[in-house]
């Protein structure tokens, strides 16, 4: 990866100027990613937060070959995007040596949820495509409802929390888990950790196949923290394991730990600063702690057990 001297030096590829919310986790993101980008990216991106406030017609804040599309194909246009190139280097219309990196960002709701069959359908058929969830665990665009990456207990506007329920009665999705069944390089992320996201981005883009990185993105609005806490949220969450930090090679085979919090946090000091767990710490409710803390250690002991079978192959 490029050091910091050099990528100081690399032109920044999303503009400021959009309308993305104050302390918006997204064009940070973005950043990165496209900072990482090892050859001409193109980017795909589903109806979301991002797009809705970073391509208004007649403005944009890309500077790169963009296509926006709709909420629930996002993978299968970058699919299209590919077979294209592909189709243009067997009929000599495309020089081999220029390179591309076809990138698809969306955010939960169309990857989680309404995009989820057309990316199982880009990583079963092999295309050289990277998928960026940036995953803020609700869909944020329109109107905070609950999505498959919400988690447990988490206060929405379709999980209420009242005397019938608690907020989201479902453990969230674990989306990575199922895009590594396909045998794509998978990873999650988080934006707190650039250099460990951006080290798994040029990997990615340089994958000869598929691949799907999930980041961690935490939302000021619809989490209800201040927006100058998103970066130090998302390094709870890492700290708790509840966004554990790892990527999947090899087909499946290779599960690799990229960070081990030297002292794993109670998930509690998550939960805490986040508006949506207020009623976690109401009289009464501490078993929604208690069952968040127990699926979170169950998830993350099971990656340390696939890692450590992974180094005994």
């Amino acid at each position: 990866m490029a050091s910091l001297r050099e990528l100081s030096q690399k032109e920044v590829l999303f503009t400021g100027g959009h309308r993305l919310c104050a302390g918006c986790p997204a064009p940070i993101i973005v950043k990165q990613i496209l900072l990482a980008a090892p050859h001409a990216p193109i980017v795909v991106n589903p109806t979301c937060c991002l797009e809705i406030s970073s391509a208004v017609f007649p403005y944009t804040a890309w500077k790169v070959p963009y296509y926006h599309n709709a909420f629930e194909n996002a993978a299968a246009v970058a699919s299209g995007i590919d077979a294209a190139i592909n189709a243009l280097r067997r009929r000599g219309k495309l020089d081999e040596s220029k390179k591309f990196s076809v990138i698809v960002i969306g955010g939960d709701g169309g990857t989680y949820d309404i995009g989820f069959q057309a990316l199982s359908g880009m990583l079963e058929r092999g295309h050289r495509v990277l998928y960026v969830c940036y995953d803020n665990g609700a869909y944020m665009n329109t109107g905070i409802q609950r999505s498959g990456a919400t988690p447990y207990g988490a206060w929405t506007t379709t999980s209420h929390v009242g005397e019938a329920q608690k907020g989201k009665q479902q453990h969230r999705k674990d989306l990575a888990w199922i895009a590594a069944a396909h045998g794509a390089y998978v990873a999650n992320a988080s934006l707190h950790n650039w250099r460990d996201l951006m080290r798994k981005v040029e990997k990615a883009l340089n994958y000869d196949g598929p691949s799907f990185i999930n980041v961690q993105a935490p939302c000021p609005r619809g989490w209800r923290f201040p927006e100058s806490k998103t970066v130090e949220i998302a390094r709870l969450g890492t700290e708790c394991c509840f966004y554990p930090l790892y990527e999947v090679e090899d087909k499946g085979r290779k599960w690799i730990i990229n960070y081990v919090p030297k002292n794993k946090i109670p998930v509690a000091e998550y939960l805490k600063p986040q508006g949506r767990f207020a009623h976690f710490f109401q009289k009464g409710n501490e078993y929604l702690i208690e069952e968040f803390q127990a699926e979170v250690d169950r998830r993350w002991e099971h990656l340390q057990r696939l890692a450590k079978m992974s180094e005994e192959l």
